[in-house]
């Protein structure tokens, strides 16, 4: 079983302006690949919070999934917050979760979410919208598995699973 966080990054949301649907349609979704969100928080968009939840949950979870706070606006610092916490960034997650936007929008070209490694944590910026995690989360969903056991030491064979 993975352990998941899942932090919903919204002022609204955080005041109980808007309820959140994305924290919830990702619960639902990672339920397929074994994984269960432990932790739970609708936040505001505060670069120092997001990199205090972000060490936080590092240290109790195996994967750590944001949602919103990726775009452009001037309150969109989940990027600058992730980026000041992991050791190691992994960028195929992020491009290939914008290549496969790309066939649905054009906008998609303008995610910055990020993805990298803290600890023995995964952690991966996904955008706000529903329809938009359910579509990043498709693209990327098979691999995180992988990556959660390359993390926690994992000596197997990358390339066990690829088909020749």
């Amino acid at each position: 079983m993975i352990k998941a966080a899942v932090i919903t990054l919204s002022d609204k949301g955080s005041r109980g302006e808007r309820e959140d649907l994305s924290g919830p349609a990702i619960a639902e979704m990672i339920k397929s690949i074994n994984a269960e969100v432990y932790y739970y928080e609708v936040i505001p968009d505060e670069q120092d919070l997001i990199k205090e939840k972000l060490i936080h949950y590092a240290e109790r979870a195996d994967l750590i999934l944001t949602t919103g706070g990726t775009g452009l606006s001037p309150r969109d610092v989940t990027p600058e917050a992730t980026l000041q916490v992991i050791d190691r960034e992994v960028p195929g997650i992020a491009e290939a979760m914008r290549m496969g936007g790309l066939q649905k929008t054009k906008r998609a070209m303008l995610s910055r979410a990020v993805a990298g490694v803290r600890g023995k944590a995964l952690i991966i910026n996904l955008p706000g919208s529903p329809k938009a995690i359910r579509e990043g989360l498709e693209i990327i969903m098979d691999v995180i598995p992988h990556a959660v056991e390359k993390i926690k030491g994992s000596m197997a064979d990358c390339a066990a699973g690829e088909i020749a």
